[in-house]
């Protein structure tokens, strides 16, 4: 697939920008990054080759969405800018709201869920990596017949911890082909339903709060729209 036909397969849509920093709206089935399998078709790859006449320095990103997740994700306008965002990251300074469809009704309206998650990513150069604490809140916003929509606000950033959560208490994410079995259950999706709606953060070099948005995806909405009426 050529470079040209990878930015026409996917308009990016900018929610945020100022001199340091960029908020997109990534699509579903895109990945962030590069994999080992050296893929071109990423976020990076589009974003970078398509600023315009006017960009001044490569842009980074500040965090990670796996491939299925839709929404907010933050780059930052060069390496410096990156680190620092990047720190606010590690020292959970950022808050972040997701929406989820998991599978079955929960019996609580709100909870958080506290589990050790092993990085498995990590886990292939580094045999002796110990889990780490994953701790997860989430509010119950909608339900329907035989699945639940969820607010959800991951405290801290392990990897697939908001999917491998709810798989260990029982309510897989719809779409979920990782960590739980879609033969197991009546309702499909086709791909992992999350999307990663809000982004809050103080600004590293401004210092004033930013709030990013991302509108819930298009199949998301036609998949509620469907099952609720």
């Amino acid at each position: 697939m050529s470079d040209e036909k990878d930015a026409r397969d996917h308009s990016i849509k900018i929610l945020y920008q100022d001199e340091h920093y960029i908020a997109f709206d990534k699509p579903p089935g895109l990945l962030v990054v590069p994999t080992p399998k050296n893929e071109t078709n990423t976020l990076v790859n589009i974003v970078n080759r398509h600023q315009g006449p006017q960009k001044q320095e490569r842009l980074f990103p500040c965090h990670r969405l796996d491939r299925d997740t839709s929404g907010v994700i933050l780059f930052a306008k060069g390496k410096r800018n990156q680190e620092l965002m990047m720190e606010q990251f590690k020292k959970a300074r950022v808050k972040k709201c997701y929406i989820a469809f998991v599978q079955g009704r929960l019996k609580r309206p709100a909870g958080e869920l506290k589990s050790f998650i092993a990085d498995q990513e990590q886990r292939k150069f580094q045999r002796h990596l110990r889990p780490k604490m994953a701790v997860t809140r989430y509010k119950v916003i909608q339900t329907g017949r035989v699945f639940s929509v969820l607010e959800v606000f991951p405290l801290t950033g392990r990897t697939n911890q908001i999917r491998i959560q709810f798989r260990d208490i029982g309510h897989p994410l719809l779409g979920e082909r990782k960590y739980a079995f879609a033969r197991d259950y009546e309702l499909k999706f086709r791909r992992c339903a999350l999307h990663a709606l809000e982004v809050q953060f103080k600004h590293p070099i401004k210092h004033h709060p930013v709030t990013v948005v991302a509108p819930l995806c298009e199949d998301m909405k036609n998949f509620l729209a469907h099952q609720l009426n």
